[in-house]
């Protein structure tokens, strides 16, 4: 899914089957703590509670997302949440001598060919840590898009509750809360060749393309939820999709400029946002078109007719955009079409055909207006990411009164030896 490892084995007796899952968010991949010595690293530095509990932390981390495959969200949420709040107690006592002194290492999960990422800034845990939490959501969000029972609707199509698609709204600002907060509190601590040594997915370009483009899937998912309603009127959903057009080409223009997107994750992002980006201003023009068509000035006709005429040519161009997004490593499934494009896909080529023969007369009579593509109205965006701040720093963190009584305890140890 996404840029995570999205095609997998699953291992019968005889052989293996290769499934290849759908990807509704584009997820990230998540990476998990490498097993290290810390008591040998921090002996002396912090007290032996704190290193336990890292040493714990990482250790449940590791475990659950391994054993699980990442799948048990809230359990690692929770274990995330935990570390994090150590992480910020030990950060806070500045003098407590840690940074420097030991290795954190992660590992891609799912994937031992992925070199580990290695490093002693206690800032750069906290990227990481806070990276995850943000990876999760997305993951969670994309699982609720994909209904559990394969079977769907009676008549084949694909059926989201309304619950499950507000929830992944919240889930999306939530995770573009998280990135926000890397990059406005972390990022920014960083000198130039540390970026420089960052991961793909964790640099600033494609952390923060990544945080736009959750909230432009926040509001095609709101779109979903007005054209399931039949109170939404048609300038809303005119509004939400000439919204989602401005999110995906701000995360678009965001990070396409990049060195990044010549490979990876970034590679597979742009595909994707390319994709989004095309279905969105299919669906503006679309209705953008209804909307004009309701004037009575020829020239309304003429200019809805343009936009249905557009929206069916760039609705086409989105068909091979998802195609290429699906074919960059690693390989990924895209959806069943169902919600929104279902429907559009349904609806432009018709309403396209049948208001080119209704208004053809006008059309030969204001040929030089067939040639300018109208330009969608801007609206101001609606969706925010989510606030988040780091918890509540764990007051045991480091502390210097528990370090100095087991100085004191091992002391009287060696005094006892001699």
């Amino acid at each position: 899914m996404g840029c995570a490892t999205s095609a997998y084995a699953v291992v019968g007796r005889k052989n293996n089957k290769r499934i290849i899952e759908e990807s509704v968010v584009f997820v990230l991949q998540l990476r998990v703590p490498v097993q290290t010595d810390l008591h040998r690293q921090l002996k002396g530095v912090a007290p032996k509670t704190t290193i336990d509990r890292l040493t714990c932390l990482r250790n449940q981390i590791q475990l659950v997302a391994e054993d699980t495959g990442g799948s048990a969200i809230s359990e690692l949420r929770t274990a995330l949440e935990e570390y994090l709040s150590l992480l910020t107690g030990l950060i806070k006592k500045k003098d407590d001598g840690m940074e420097g002194r030991v290795e954190f290492k992660w590992r891609t999960l799912g994937d031992s060919r992925r070199a580990e990422i290695c490093f002693t800034n206690l800032w750069m845990e906290m990227l990481t840590v806070i990276h995850m939490m943000a990876a999760l959501a997305l993951t969670e969000a994309n699982s609720l898009m994909i209904p559990k029972d394969c079977s769907d609707s009676g008549d084949g199509v694909r059926v989201v509750s309304t619950d499950c698609r507000r929830d992944a709204v919240d889930l999306l600002l939530k995770a573009s809360g998280y990135l926000e907060f890397c990059i406005r509190e972390i990022l920014t601590r960083f000198p130039p060749e540390i970026k420089n040594k960052l991961p793909d997915d964790m640099k600033d370009s494609v952390i923060q393309t990544l945080s736009i483009q959750a909230l432009g899937q926040g509001t095609e998912i709101q779109l979903g939820l007005a054209v399931d309603s039949q109170k939404a009127t048609l300038s809303v959903k005119r509004r939400l999709a000439c919204e989602q057009v401005i999110y995906f080409s701000q995360a678009y223009h965001c990070l396409s400029g990049c060195e990044e997107v010549s490979h990876g994750c970034a590679k597979k992002l742009l595909r994707f946002i390319y994709w989004k980006f095309l279905e969105a201003k299919a669906a503006a023009y679309y209705y953008h078109g209804l909307v004009t068509d309701k004037g009575s000035e020829p020239a309304c006709h003429v200019m809805a007719v343009c936009c249905f005429l557009a929206a069916a040519e760039i609705l086409g161009e989105s068909k091979k955009a998802c195609f290429s997004f699906c074919l960059a490593h690693p390989v990924t499934r895209a959806p069943p079409m169902w919600g929104v494009m279902k429907h559009l896909s349904q609806k432009i080529p018709e309403v396209a055909f049948r208001k080119s023969q209704t208004y053809g007369y006008l059309l030969e009579e204001e040929e030089k207006a067939m040639q300018c593509l109208p330009d969608l109205p801007d609206f101001q965006l609606s969706l925010r990411p989510d606030e988040f701040e780091l918890p509540e720093a764990d007051s045991s963190a480091g502390n210097q009164t528990h370090l100095l009584s087991e100085h004191l305890d091992n002391s009287d140890e060696n005094h006892d030896d001699d």
